[in-house]
């Protein structure tokens, strides 16, 4: 059973002077389960680096490779918002880096100790030990991925 299975392969910073992105947004929300009468009616525009980037210079964009968060529906391949400035609350999907490997798991304190969860009953959860070289980097906020 691998103990390193998702890991961060490529880190990119936002463009604090990227021109912004708008889309139109609809009014009408989409039904995931039964169909509603579609609406021609636009609310306005949606502004995605507005919508999820609260702090553009703590943000930063990583590409994930492996599967042992395939259960919190991050997958081989996605890449993950990260905002460097928000603090870590147990139970958060971070980035942590582990001898100096970045790797994305959910954090969980129990007590004093400190723990890395995997969503995938594959692997294991890894304990944050006092010799590891151990650092939280940001918390993931939103992942990408295609359908």
């Amino acid at each position: 059973m691998p103990l390193h299975e998702t890991r961060v392969t490529a880190v990119f910073a936002t463009d604090e002077q990227a021109p912004s992105c708008s889309l139109p947004l609809a009014v009408a929300s989409v039904s995931a389960g039964f169909p509603s009468p579609a609406d021609d009616y636009l609310e306005g525009v949606l502004d995605l680096n507005q919508h999820l980037i609260k702090h553009p210079a703590a943000t930063f964009f990583v590409r994930v490779t492996g599967d042992s968060m395939i259960d919190a529906g991050i997958h081989d391949g996605d890449l993950l918002l990260v905002d460097r400035s928000l603090e870590m609350v147990d139970g958060k999907v971070v980035i942590a880096i582990i001898n100096a490997e970045l790797l994305v798991k959910r954090v969980r304190k129990v007590g004093a100790r400190l723990f890395l969860l995997p969503e995938n009953q594959a692997y294991k959860p890894i304990e944050v030990q006092e010799n590891m070289d151990f650092e939280l980097w940001g918390v993931v906020t939103y992942v990408i991925h295609s359908l």
